[in-house]
């Protein structure tokens, strides 16, 4: 289905003036520009991103970006694809739920292996952040709910756009470039929910970092694609949709009002749409000093579009106890920490007690519940009924948020790499994106 707006829509997107970006916006750009960086030093020697870093530093190139946990640089579009990868490898960062992505992790590896390419400066890069974001925010509008249900990671697909407005913007591509550029990667943008619970979705993050930074450098060079090749006739929409939301998604609201705004952070180390089923279960567990021995059933409702991304029903590895509603309900009641990473391991889904437990749990989806919200029934053995909800959509208090990020942060990678790291996102104003990309490498 045609969407013809979407790509000068884009194009203006990319060429906002940084003068018009609301304090705002930026703020909210600073703190996620914080948790990647600390999600992507955390995730340094997970498998995937081992192994993608050794593919980058066995093909070798031009030294112009760097890597996490690698001491060398690597070309732009390689630094790009390994740091996507590391930096959703533990499942741990951002997610904006307007089109259920993860936007940070497809767009700030563009931005950053191009900006320190570049000899850009570090603020470039925040700016390019935002924008990329937005971008992948608003044409996963456009493809709407029917993309993701059937099977597209959103992530992959839009973030290759967000991802490519990003990489044109640090390297100021002139607007015919941009368009170029976009159209070009329309062709290259992939990326399927079946690789969920495998090395294969932090891959996808850093395919498509990886697409936006070689379409905006084969644009830089005279590339010439297609004229719309993003929602023109047989172009990335019309292939990929049936159905689509144009109108909604660039007039409520505009694009000088930054939806990015409104990104919601990971404090839980697990798939985004299990957080509020931990939050509620946490609440009812403290409130009534539940003791899981007591309980005989726990009914959660959730909106349905979740059943086919986070519901394995009998997780085998620590990957797949990310996506199980089951494995962080016996988690949470038996008190295991779902906010450290740590825990997730396949002892952890062979524990006699959790995998029983998780024969209690049964998922059904309510099409009255919104994306961000759950509600559970605990059932127990002669006492009342317990029901709980919580709805991830209530922003927390920004200096709450900025704390929680800290204190995650801190858990992560330690207290004084992470205080090293806020002074750094703190001041990047100041400094090169070069200077700012040095501490991907602050632990190798």
């Amino acid at each position: 289905m045609l969407a013809p707006r979407t790509l000068n829509n884009l194009l203006d997107l990319a060429a906002i003036p940084a003068a018009a970006i609301p304090a705002s916006a930026r703020a909210a750009a600073r703190l996620s520009l914080y948790d990647w960086f600390a999600v992507a030093l955390a995730g340094e020697n997970e498998p995937v991103a081992q192994i993608v870093r050794g593919l980058v530093a066995d093909e070798g190139g031009q030294e112009a970006a760097s890597v996490v946990g690698l001491d060398r640089k690597v070309p732009a579009r390689a630094a790009a694809l390994a740091n996507g990868a590391a930096s959703h490898a533990l499942d741990y960062d951002d997610t904006h739920f307007a089109h259920v992505g993860h936007p940070s992790v497809a767009i700030l590896p563009a931005a950053l292996a191009v900006a320190e390419a570049t000899d850009a400066l570090a603020s470039a890069v925040l700016d390019a952040l935002l924008l990329g974001a937005e971008a992948s925010i608003r044409i996963g509008m456009v493809l709407g709910r029917p993309h993701y249900d059937r099977g597209f990671h959103q992530t992959a697909t839009a973030g290759a756009f967000g991802a490519t407005v990003a990489a044109a913007r640090v390297m100021e591509l002139t607007r015919d470039e941009t368009r170029h550029a976009l159209s070009l990667v329309a062709t290259r943008a992939s990326g399927l929910k079946s690789q969920f619970g495998s090395m294969g979705k932090p891959f996808n993050a850093g395919i498509a970092a990886s697409n936006g930074v070689e379409a905006a450098e084969l644009a830089k060079r005279g590339f010439v694609s297609a004229d719309d090749g993003v929602g023109g006739p047989q172009g990335f929409i019309d292939a990929h949709a049936d159905q689509t939301f144009e109108e909604t998604a660039w007039a409520s609201p505009s694009p000088e009002t930054f939806l990015f705004e409104d990104v919601k952070h990971k404090l839980h180390a697990c798939c985004h749409g299990l957080h509020e089923t931990i939050e509620a279960l946490s609440a009812a567990r403290l409130s009534n000093r539940l003791d899981p021995v007591d309980v005989t059933a726990v009914d959660i409702r959730v909106n349905p579009r979740w059943l086919r991304v986070c519901d394995i029903k009998r997780p085998r590895t620590g990957l797949e106890a990310k996506f199980s509603y089951a494995m962080v309900t016996a988690m949470t009641l038996h008190h295991v920490d779902t906010a450290s990473d740590a825990v997730y391991t396949n002892a952890l889904c062979g524990d006699p007690s959790l995998a029983s437990f998780c024969h209690k749990v049964a998922v059904t989806g309510d099409e009255a519940i919104r994306d961000t919200a759950a509600a559970v029934r605990i059932e127990r053995h002669c006492a009342p009924t317990i029901e709980a909800s919580f709805d991830l959509a209530e922003r927390l208090p920004a200096d709450v948020l900025e704390r929680r990020l800290r204190d995650k942060a801190a858990a992560l990678i330690g207290s004084d790499a992470a205080d090293v790291l806020w002074r750094e996102v703190a001041g990047l104003e100041s400094v090169s994106a070069s200077h700012l990309a040095r501490n991907l490498r602050m632990r190798s």
